[in-house]
């Protein structure tokens, strides 16, 4: 399934070679380009033990990227009987996972992970097996960053489409594909797979195993990252057990969710559902009927629907776009004077602002443009200050790196549109870890935007955004977002869980007038 798609070579290129064990930014960058985070010898222990605990009659071990060996040698001792495999790219580790197995009739070779035929290493082993491991934490653009080539060939292999396969949903943990492309080729198998992995890619590849309905029974358990790798990321290691088959839909089993290696009882159920991961399945089966795709009858006469959640404007240009004042003028984040209309200058507030309710605006944003599209050329004739600053800084433009921006207008934005001019709205900022909505009016008769790292609500009027903010700040709304937010993800408060609550149903069940 996956060769077809990802096809290519797990090579590190030359100018990183061996820079994993230098010192300095480079061996940084060697370190990140490998995803090399070797596994200590305590937590492979910890995790071997847990492994062994699950199925005591394992008969082979393979470690398809095993470093130093960490889990080969922990396995040894949690499964002696066991036929230990290992397969790692760099020639160094082997020879080191080598001498750390003398005498135990483990096999390590020498192999490109993107070059194996992981289906018929698979078949050569004896059932029940295991497959643990610690795969690359790197991600695809990551990688592009560092000019790395031992990446799968990036492709849309998550199907996003429209404005998503374009911008960061196409993006993806090199590790997420590694295990998908392992587990498909134990197709049929009785196996147990053990992965360490960021908690991100354990949910995807939670979601993915209902949306093509693999047969796991499995458990999420959460790793102190920064103790063992001194890495600032939520990890866990995701365990999957059963044999490879097919279930039918509606079959999706529940996942025990617990806080540590060592946690004897789970702290939550996780599961999927709507083809979302969600948190605490017990909490959110008491709020399901607040999703708002369970309403589908038709809204009363007279009564107002719910305005859509929007994003910001993105820019991806703040040091030209994002204005400040100086003195009596305005100024670039390059420290230059700006003199442009004020009928295209609008107050700005930050998701930073949005979270640490900071109310005074001390930002302001140039706008080029009304709608999502539209063409920014009338600028030249209806503000020419304005079009000749732009045109200044024409080459800083035409770098922005999104291709977000091919084939639009020049000096392009993208998250406008009459939304944007709403006089008031109910905000959030999709960065940081706390559920704070405010109500944001206009400032000096100017309607406020936001940045691209903040949702909100349109509202026409004071009153109606008072009441909605007034909703969301409910005990029984945060019980509903709680239950489905991962507040280890980069933008934990995503549109996709804003929008997943009806403000119509809350209202009802509140008793209160949502508009």
């Amino acid at each position: 399934m996956f060769r077809g798609d990802l096809e290519h070579s797990f090579r590190v290129p030359a100018s990183l070679e061996g820079l994993a064990h230098d010192h300095g930014a480079s061996a940084r960058s060697g370190r990140i380009e490998l995803g090399d985070w070797q596994t200590p010898v305590e937590l492979a222990d910890a995790v071997m033990g847990l492994v062994a605990g699950i199925e005591p009659g394992a008969r082979a071990v393979l470690e398809p990227t095993c470093g130093r060996g960490a889990f080969l040698v922990a396995a040894r001792r949690a499964l002696p009987a066991a036929r230990l495999v290992g397969y790692e790219l760099r020639h160094e580790y082997v020879t080191g996972a080598r001498e750390a197995l003398v005498g135990t009739g483990a096999c390590v070779e020498e192999a490109d992970f993107f070059e194996t035929s992981w289906e018929s290493v698979l078949e050569a082993l004896p059932e029940p097996f295991v497959v643990v491991g610690n795969p690359p934490w790197v991600t695809s653009a990551t990688l592009g960053v560092l000019a790395g080539t031992n990446a799968p060939v990036r492709s849309n292999f998550k199907k996003h489409g429209g404005l998503d396969a374009l911008t960061g949903k196409s993006n993806f943990d090199i590790s997420e594909w590694m295990i998908r492309r392992l587990v498909e080729a134990a197709r049929g198998r009785r196996f147990t797979l053990a992965m360490l992995c960021k908690a991100s890619v354990a949910r995807r590849l939670i979601e993915r195993a209902a949306a093509e309905r693999w047969p796991f029974a499995g458990s999420v358990r959460a790793v102190d990252a920064r103790a063992h790798f001194s890495a600032a990321v939520s990890a866990v290691l995701l365990v999957l057990e059963g044999k490879m088959a097919s279930t039918a839909p509606g079959d999706e089993p529940d996942w025990a969710l617990y806080s540590s290696l060592g946690a004897s009882v789970p702290s939550s159920r996780l599961g999927v559902r709507a083809g979302r991961a969600v948190r605490d399945l017990e909490a959110q089966r008491r709020t399901e009927p607040l999703e708002a795709q369970r309403r589908t009858e038709p809204l009363e006469a007279g009564k107002a629907r719910a305005a859509a959640w929007r994003s910001g404007v993105k820019h991806d240009l703040a040091r030209v776009m994002e204005l400040t004042r100086s003195g009596d003028g305005l100024a670039n984040g390059l420290g230059e004077r700006v003199e442009v209309e004020p009928a295209h200058v609008y107050p700005l507030l930050k998701s930073s602002d949005l979270a640490n309710e900071r109310g005074g605006v001390e930002r302001y944003l140039l706008v080029t443009q009304t709608g999502l599209g539209a063409d920014t050329t009338a600028l030249r004739a209806s503000a020419p200050r304005a079009w000749q600053y732009l045109e200044r800084h024409r080459a800083a433009f035409d770098a922005r790196k999104s291709r977000i921006y091919r084939g639009q207008p020049p000096f392009a934005m993208f998250g406008i549109g009459p939304y944007s001019f709403a006089p008031y709205k109910v905000a959030i900022s999709g960065l940081h870890k706390r559920l704070r909505f405010r109500v944001v009016g206009p400032r000096d008769g100017r309607p406020v935007l936001l940045d691209d790292t903040s949702y909100f609500l349109p509202c026409d009027d004071e009153a109606a955004a008072c009441r909605c903010a007034e909703l969301l700040g409910s005990e029984l709304a945060r019980e509903f977002f709680e239950a489905r937010v991962f507040w280890d993800d980069k933008r934990p408060v995503s549109k996709a869980l804003l929008g997943s609550l009806s403000l119509e149903a809350l209202a009802e069940r509140l008793g209160v007038a949502a508009e």
